[in-house]
């Protein structure tokens, strides 16, 4: 990472820079999950603990695009493959050792119980998004399989428009998020404005990829009012392609740098995502499973088993505004 004032500004953020090209960074729900107990929705969609969640970037200042509803840091990019970067077993290392780092000064806090913040020191699951494009590692498939052999498990999130990366990944991660933030290619320029004009080609192809991958596979709809909430039919019509065992509508969060971008008009109400939520379910055949208000998103999937990790299931509780939409 040569550029300086980047770094101090990531820093400054509370970034823990990791080697040449990466960074970790403590999310609120981690806090959260250590000081009141509380996990976030992909605790409750997919049974994962906040509190043991290691949330990293291995491309904290490469991405092939510029999307208005980033909340991360913009103004660089970097499309090509990293031409110097770090082993995936010093970096795996480094990222944890950051994690502690971060979560040291939880010990002493008395609303943190002591078992848990232990828990926290051994991460059982590491987020690889957090900023940038993960799949422009080139190193991706060992960082995933060193994980893997520790216990860890891991949730991948592309912006889709790296298909070669999809199509070489060996291992799969245990859940791969692949966001779909536009519902045709002229919203897809204006919103996210790819450096690659044929950024919008290369997502539908890494849909079609992502149907023959065999692990978990998300879908998420970032939802943007007056940009790109609406257009249910097209919508359905690309997570068809993809065919993917969950879909996430979530709304559009106005923090960090997002709000040099956009307003707080261009936040949707949760009712408003939950009404596109409903209108897609009808339109693709998915059933809505789950919701989570504090987070704005709801679960929509093809059936409700299989929806935690290995050992991780439990009953779904359920919801009157969710019920289930043939």
């Amino acid at each position: 990472m040569g550029d300086q004032d980047l770094s101090n500004e990531l820093a400054g953020q509370g970034y823990q820079l990791v080697g040449k090209h990466s960074a970790v960074k403590m999310c609120y729900w981690t806090r959260e999950s250590l000081v009141r107990g509380r996990d976030c929705y992909k605790g409750r969609f997919y049974g994962i603990e906040s509190h043991r969640c290691l949330q990293m970037s291995p491309a904290i200042d490469s991405c092939n695009l510029h999307c208005r509803f980033c909340w991360r840091n913009q103004g660089w990019e970097n499309d090509e493959v990293m031409a110097e970067y770090d082993d995936p077993e010093g970096l795996l290392d480094r990222s944890i050792d950051a994690q502690r780092r971060i979560l040291s000064g939880f010990k002493g806090d008395a609303a943190v119980d002591l078992d848990r913040w232990e828990a926290s020191q051994r991460p059982k699951h590491i987020a690889i998004s957090l900023t940038g494009e993960p799949t422009l590692y080139p190193k991706m498939n060992r960082f995933l399989e060193l994980c893997h052999e520790r216990g860890i498990t891991t949730f991948l999130v592309t912006n889709g428009t790296n298909p070669d990366a999809l199509r070489a990944l060996d291992p799969l991660p245990t859940q791969l998020y692949v966001s779909v933030t536009a519902p045709n290619p002229e919203v897809f320029r204006r919103l996210t404005l790819p450096a690659d004009e044929h950024a919008w080609d290369h997502l539908l192809e890494s849909l079609a990829i992502v149907r023959d991958l065999r692990t978990r596979r998300v879908i998420r709809h970032t939802l943007v009012k007056g940009w790109n909430l609406g257009w249910v039919d097209r919508y359905a019509e690309l997570d068809a392609i993809a065919r993917p065992d969950f879909i996430e509508p979530k709304g559009y969060v106005y923090m960090g740098k997002s709000r040099q971008r956009l307003g707080r008009d261009h936040v949707p109400s949760h009712e408003e995502v939950a009404e596109f939520a409903r209108r897609l379910a009808r339109r693709s055949g998915y059933l809505l499973l789950d919701e989570s208000p504090d987070s704005k998103v709801l679960l929509l999937g093809l059936r409700a088993e299989g929806r935690f990790l290995p050992g991780q299931e439990r009953e779904l509780a359920p919801l009157p505004v969710l019920a289930a939409v043939a």
